[in-house]
């Protein structure tokens, strides 16, 4: 399972996004900001498109992002990853088979060095770095943890996604319509 082999990662934020996703010729789709009832029903379209759902279990409403939650939606909702910023949920997601993408805020260099303990402990698959915008920090993550890097959060243009590409991010995670139209224009 190779997420970098799909630059550009969509980040479906409701489901007319997902919908429209559906319809396009990408692989891997991120899923953020859904009920777990809408949930449900997402995951059976997905894989009716054979897309590859990402789901942030963080992100999840009605679902407590911990060891159960994602007990849960290993089982239950059965994505092909899942995202989030608790160490439990990439446990459990390892533990099931599924790519495990730890989600980490870079505020300081504070932020930095307790990330890279956490990712140490946990050992994920990927890292998504917020903000992804800064090329430094993608180069700093990818340094000191060793993982391929997802860069996320303010990636709005084209420029943007190729300065992080450049830095050493394995693929780009946005909501950016700008960039997702470049990428994949029937959407």
């Amino acid at each position: 399972m190779k997420i970098e082999q799909q630059i550009v990662i969509p980040a479906a934020r409701t489901i007319k996004d997902f919908e429209s996703l559906l319809a396009t010729s990408i692989e891997y789709i991120v899923v953020l900001d859904v009920h777990i009832g809408q949930l449900i029903h997402l995951s059976k379209m997905g894989r009716q498109h054979e897309k590859k759902l990402l789901v942030h279990a963080d992100l999840v409403q009605g679902l407590k992002p911990d060891e159960a939650g994602a007990q849960f939606l290993c089982q239950w909702i059965q994505p092909t990853g899942l995202i989030s910023t608790h160490a439990s949920v990439m446990v459990t997601a390892k533990k099931h088979g599924i790519i495990s993408i730890q989600r980490i805020f870079l505020l300081d260099s504070h932020a930095l060095a307790t990330s890279v303990r956490v990712i140490k402990h946990c050992d994920p698959d990927y890292v998504e770095i917020l903000p992804g915008v800064v090329p430094k920090l993608v180069r700093e993550v990818a340094s000191q943890t060793k993982r391929k890097v997802i860069a996320g959060g303010f990636i709005e243009t084209m420029d943007e996604v190729t300065e992080v590409l450049a830095a050493g991010a394995s693929a780009v995670s946005t909501s950016s319509l700008e960039v997702r139209q470049f990428y994949f224009p029937t959407s």
